[in-house]
């Protein structure tokens, strides 16, 4: 039987990312990505908000991504697989950790400080554009290239049909 290791996650970036370069030259990128949940008390009625932190680790290709896009407050959406560790702190005691891989990264809200046309510091406008989709192996965005001239559609083969208008009421 298979197994599944996978997470989810949509979020605000609580800090930029910090980006490092592995002896092999692989990048990595570390971010943390708060979740937030509201509740109401039973008792009182009162709302009630709990916020957990995630740490969240990039690499190669998608880290360079998260260290050129992702800001801290930036909301983002995040695929991965959780991984378990374990330290020893300085004095002595044990810790336990879990921390996301990433193997997906989506941005989300607007495209402010991206860099892109219609990027003059106006964060608010009319509505936000779809969200950038971006995974490990996506080559990097290029500027859009001549389109190709169309060529004319193959010959249709004699259906008895050819004299037809083409105005169909449905």
């Amino acid at each position: 039987m298979a197994s599944v290791n996978k997470v989810i996650l949509v979020g605000n970036c609580g800090r930029d990312p910090e980006i490092r370069y592995l002896p092999s030259g692989q990048a990595v990128a570390n971010v943390s990505v708060a979740t937030s949940t509201r509740r109401k008390d039973k008792n009182t009625g009162e709302s009630i908000e709990s916020t957990e932190w995630h740490r969240v680790t990039f690499y190669d290709r998608l880290a360079e991504i998260a260290g050129e896009y992702v800001r801290k407050g930036r909301p983002i959406y995040v695929e991965g697989r959780l991984k378990y560790g374990k330290y020893t702190d300085q004095s002595g005691v044990e810790k336990n950790t879990v921390d996301i891989i990433a193997t997906e990264l989506q941005l989300l809200g607007g495209r402010e400080g991206m860099g892109g046309p219609g990027g003059d510091g106006d964060e608010g406008g009319g509505g936000a554009p779809a969200p950038r989709r971006m995974a490990p192996s996506a080559p990097p965005p290029r500027a859009a290239a001549a389109p190709a001239p169309r060529q004319a559609p193959p010959p249709r083969p004699a259906s008895g049909f050819d004299d037809m208008d083409d105005d169909i009421p449905f």
